[in-house]
């Protein structure tokens, strides 16, 4: 039987190990989720949402403990870490809120008959998630997915399985049906034939996806053969544009924590930082001026505001970008080397004189890496944002009609002007082109994992 070893990228040291799940227990999962969901799903809404209530109050109550694990398997800043488990107390609480709403029947007008749309659940949602936010990126897809009357299969990452063993427990002591919520442990090794079975069992009704792309296409293409509905929310090379009539002292500010924030490892960090050349030289000062600010140390002190990568090996593929960077022509302002000693630290770095066909502006830069390139006029700066296969969420800054304006013109899921791209539970959330697609949060996203059946009565 294969083991997970979880490891603290503060200090290398491992945390825990975890018997993997081996076909029979692979198969066990897949009864008990899918006789919950044949339950859940004739089970009315105010209970299905009665559930999640409970979850939010757990979660405020145990807050001090997931974020301590939070912050030991993944490295996230104890402070960002009670940060995330407060969010998911708050999605738990806005879909509680507003399914009703949302899941409720939709009257459509109709001359001859009476007609209405009906939000039904599908069954099964597998859902294969990452590390970086290793409770919010299952809460919010579970959320969504449990208000619809479906079950929950999880294959989390195993950097982070604590975590998702840990809300799984959570979901059952919130009072959740026998196998409603399960978690699969899986080794890194065999992910991608686990989750090509699990995909392909019948019983699974959907899958969706949290990830990269390489992971996104080979998850896609396998529901496609099978004809089961996926969402798919990948990478992310957001710009964040400064126009001429920006207020620079505010936008440098907010970008230092667009980009340092989760010490860079979230898909809607701001990562191509595409500058007016008329306001330029004062951002770059300004904002470099905020990156020494930055406090690189243990994840669990209070002043620490950048911590350890996730891996080893996530740090030493974003050192090789910078290196590729600098190569092809980019200047290093500060920082660009990972730091000697135990845990996977990288110095807080910013690139200027990055233009769109070097490594740093092509590639999604996930960690603590910053690049500045710079644009002759607002057409430019369109075509420098839009010189990129992602589209996740964009950030402009310039007096609002103006910013508005320009940020149509460039292709993202979400613009938000005068202020840095996040996920909130009211809004929906999700990219286009090689970002993914389909919506998570808000009606859209629990809407994604319902048969929407039209209902005729002559």
């Amino acid at each position: 039987m294969s083991t997970v070893v979880t490891r603290n990228p503060a200090t290398g040291e491992e945390l825990r190990r975890y018997a993997a799940h081996d076909e029979a227990g692979v198969e066990a999962a897949l009864v008990a989720v899918h006789a919950a969901s044949q339950v859940w799903g004739s089970t009315a809404l105010p209970e299905r949402l009665a559930l999640l209530r409970g979850v939010g109050k757990l979660l405020s109550e145990r807050r001090e403990e997931y974020a301590a694990l939070i912050t030991a398997e993944m490295g996230k800043p104890l402070a960002e870490a009670l940060g995330e488990v407060d969010k998911c107390a708050w999605n738990c609480e806005v879909v509680a809120d507003l399914a009703p709403g949302w899941l409720g029947d939709h009257e459509i007008e109709s001359a001859a008959s009476r007609s209405w749309l009906s939000y039904e659940p599908v069954g099964v949602v597998f859902a294969v998630m990452p590390w970086n936010f290793p409770f919010w990126q299952v809460l919010r897809f579970a959320s969504a997915a449990l208000a619809a009357g479906n079950a929950a299969l999880l294959k989390h990452s195993p950097d982070v399985t604590g975590c998702a063993l840990a809300i799984e427990d959570l979901f059952a002591d919130a009072g959740a049906p026998e196998g409603l919520f399960r978690s699969l442990v899986v080794a890194a090794e065999d992910v991608p034939s686990v989750s090509r079975r699990v995909v392909e069992d019948p019983r699974i009704a959907a899958v969706t996806l949290t990830g990269s792309e390489r992971a996104g296409s080979s998850i896609a293409s396998v529901a496609g053969a099978a004809i089961k509905k996926s969402v798919l929310e990948l990478g992310g090379s957001d710009p964040f544009v400064v126009l001429a009539d920006a207020d620079v002292p505010l936008a440098a500010a907010t970008a230092v924590r667009a980009r340092f924030t989760n010490t860079g490892q979230s898909c809607v960090c701001a990562k191509r930082f595409i500058v007016h050349e008329d306001v330029a030289d004062e951002f770059v000062e300004r904002f470099v001026d905020g990156v020494a600010m930055l406090q690189v140390g243990d994840p669990t002190e209070p002043a620490t505001t950048i911590g350890p990568m996730a891996r080893a090996d996530l740090r030493d593929g974003v050192v090789r970008q910078v290196e590729a960077s600098l190569a092809e022509g980019a200047r290093l302002v500060v920082g660009g080397s990972a730091i000697d000693g135990p845990g996977c630290y990288m110095e807080p770095t910013v690139l200027v004189g990055v233009e769109p066909a070097m490594t740093a502006f092509v590639e999604e830069t996930f960690g603590p890496v910053a690049t500045i390139t710079r644009a002759r006029d607002d057409d430019h700066a369109v075509e420098l944002a839009n010189a990129t296969t992602f589209g996740l969420g964009a950030s402009v800054w310039g007096t609002p009609e103006h910013a508005v304006a320009v940020g149509r013109r460039v292709r993202s899921g979400a613009l938000f002007v005068n202020a840095m791209v996040a996920s909130d539970p009211r809004l929906p959330f999700g990219g286009t082109g090689r970002s993914g697609y389909g919506r998570e949060l808000s009606a859209e996203g629990v809407r994604e994992f319902t048969n929407v059946r039209t209902m005729v009565v002559a």
